[in-house]
């Protein structure tokens, strides 16, 4: 029996702004239970610039989750505790392993209560973490958005979450109109699929432009200094200071250390969406594609464990069982492969795809400006100017640093991690090669391919980036590397 079409609020799912909340996330939890929560949380960046936070955490009361009625309210507790847990494990000169029951024992019920993972998620920063400042205007437009929490109480932080929020709302219309799409395919309408083909490719370019508004507002160095440090999660982070993980305090006295990632756009169940649609498939990190892959065009991805796959955990459940239903029904990559003599369909694909690799590109470059050439910053370009400054704080930052200052720089380049704990930038780049793939067109695999593909066709590999994330400026004259090391000398 061919499975059903899933209807998006089965899931949660917004059929206007998607994977955002159909109730406006809630801005204080009703109960006056939970007043000591949102205190914390109203004076966060009070607390750890005091550096009084731990203490503050550590004498609170175990409350109980059982007050908490509505999903919202579930929203809002998780919210707080995840931001609360993030703040205690790095708001000190060095992370602390081990969470207090105070608040690891509500957020482990919350997050099992929503299926998600006990951290600060994609969902707790940003799903669930903005108001519009007007509610009868769309809350896709970044000029009507604002962060209910931060860490740091910046402009730069708000804006960071805020311009995902902008991009789930504007993207959540895609997910009527690709399943529209996957339904014409069924009954082979060539011309609704074309036509939905057309609003996803021409979306996706919206959403492109609308994530290079990250640079108005959030500045690098504020970034990588002040914020990322407070998104990383304890998976990966031996060099940050954790190198077993964390444990929660559960009142069980058998605890045993826990490794989670931290908040990461692959959290982003919409970005997750693109691919199965147009049945993208990602290997697990450096695993290259198999010679006799062709041999599977037009069949769905095969489920595979890596890390766009693991995220899913990081999820909330509904979002997660809406994506596991849509594997099974995605149809259109198959439907344009049986289909590849009409021209207009191909292009139409095609098209969807250069498009989201775009969008790929577009976050690498932004990875590249805000995580990238900030880890090649020379310790002394980022202390303060005083003779007494204090002593930096072990973080995810600081271990860049002194992995920098230590070895290799390009070693450190090479093994630079994302707050979601991957190897950062090779799994970017493989995901943004493998987005093309797909492509039935020989031109547009070709343009949308790195690999050396057909002789007939010159290869367009790009000048100005390496595998480990290297940026080189490529002039009359020869290559520039960009490299402190080299002080930007010239090579041939």
């Amino acid at each position: 029996m061919i499975p059903s079409i899933p209807k998006p609020i089965d899931y949660d799912i917004s059929p206007e702004h998607g994977f955002l909340p159909v109730e406006l996330p809630l801005e204080i939890l009703p109960d006056p239970y939970y007043n000591k929560w949102e205190v914390i949380v109203a004076n966060l960046q009070a607390l750890l610039l005091s550096k009084r936070l731990r203490g503050v955490v550590e004498r609170l009361p175990v409350l109980s989750t059982s007050g908490l009625q509505r999903e919202a309210e579930w929203r809002r507790a998780y919210s707080l505790l995840a931001f609360m847990t993030n703040a205690y494990i790095w708001g000190g000169d060095r992370p602390s392993e081990r969470v207090p029951a105070s608040i690891s024992i509500p957020l482990l019920s919350v997050s099992a209560h929503l299926e998600v993972q006990p951290v600060a998620t994609y969902a707790a920063v940003c799903l669930w973490n903005f108001k519009p400042l007007f509610p009868e205007e769309y809350i896709d437009n970044l000029e009507n958005l604002s962060t209910l929490t931060t860490f740091t109480g910046s402009l730069d932080e708000s804006w960071f979450y805020l311009v995902s929020v902008a991009i789930e709302a504007r993207g959540g219309p895609t997910i009527p109109l690709m399943l529209t799409a996957i339904a014409a395919a069924r009954v082979r309408d060539t011309i609704t699929v074309i036509r939905c083909l057309h609003s996803f490719a021409e979306r996706l370019d919206d959403l492109g432009s609308l994530l290079q508004r990250m640079y108005e507002n959030c500045d690098p160095h504020v970034f990588y200094h002040r914020i990322r440090p407070f998104l990383a999660g304890s998976k990966n982070m031996g060099d940050a200071g954790l190198p077993n993980g964390v444990i929660y305090d559960d009142g069980s006295g058998q605890e045993t250390y826990r490794q989670y990632g931290g908040g990461s756009n692959a959290q982003s169940s919409l970005v997750q969406f693109f691919d199965i649609v147009l049945g993208v498939e990602h290997r697990p990190t450096g695993e290259t594609r198999p010679v006799s892959s062709d041999s599977l065009e037009g069949t769905a991805p095969p489920s595979k464990h890596n890390f766009i796959q693991d995220m899913r955990s990081y999820m909330p459940g509904p979002h997660r069982r809406f994506l596991e239903h849509v594997s099974r029904i995605a149809n259109i990559r198959e439907y344009v492969e049986s289909n590849r003599a009409d021209r207009a369909l191909v292009i139409a694909y095609d098209a969807s795809l250069a498009m989201l690799r775009a969008l790929r590109d577009k976050h690498i470059q932004m990875v590249s400006r805000y995580i990238i050439v900030k880890s090649r910053e020379s310790r002394s370009h980022t202390r303060s100017l005083s003779p007494r400054a204090a002593p930096q704080p072990i973080n995810i930052a600081s271990a860049s640093m002194k992995k920098r200052s230590e070895g290799d720089p390009r070693s450190e380049r090479r093994n630079l991690r994302g707050t979601g704990g991957t190897a950062l930038i090779p799994f970017l780049k493989q995901a943004r090669d493998e987005t093309g793939e797909p492509a039935i067109d020989a031109w547009a695999r070709r343009l949308l391919s790195n690999g050396p593909g057909d002789g007939r066709f010159a290869t367009l590999g790009k000048v100005d980036e390496q595998a480990n994330g290297e940026m080189q400026i490529v002039g009359l004259a020869g290559t520039w590397a960009m490299d402190d090391s080299e002080g930007g000398l010239c090579h041939w």
